[in-house]
């Protein structure tokens, strides 16, 4: 892989982490807890606010785990070990990195 693909996956997977963030940080307001006035909200409508804060975390909980493979992959640039794969070695192919640029594994490691 020549500076010139590794300065284009660097800028992919720095503007991937930062699209991730801003998501965590605009969805913050419906992990929040649900309060339990029932003279505003009704049962009904305190379900319905409970079932969206655990669908926000549960997302939440996705875009963390994005986010740490996403960092593990810059580590890796920065370590002179991206594109390789952490199991056996070997070159991850280009189309691989092309549609997912943290992916770890080879894709015979991965299946």
């Amino acid at each position: 892989m020549d500076a010139a693909d590794i300065a284009r996956h660097r800028a992919r997977l720095t503007a991937l982490r930062a699209d991730l963030i801003a998501l965590s940080k605009g969805a913050a307001e419906d992990r929040k807890p649900v309060g339990l006035d029932q003279q505003s909200v009704g049962r009904l409508s305190r379900q319905d606010s409970l079932q969206v804060q655990a669908m926000a975390r549960a997302a939440e909980a996705r875009r963390a785990g994005e986010v740490r493979r996403i960092d593990a992959a810059i580590a890796r640039l920065d370590a002179g070990e991206y594109g390789y794969c952490v199991e056996c070695g070997e070159e991850i192919e280009h189309r691989r990195l092309g549609v997912d640029p943290a992916a770890p594994r080879c894709s015979a490691c991965a299946s």
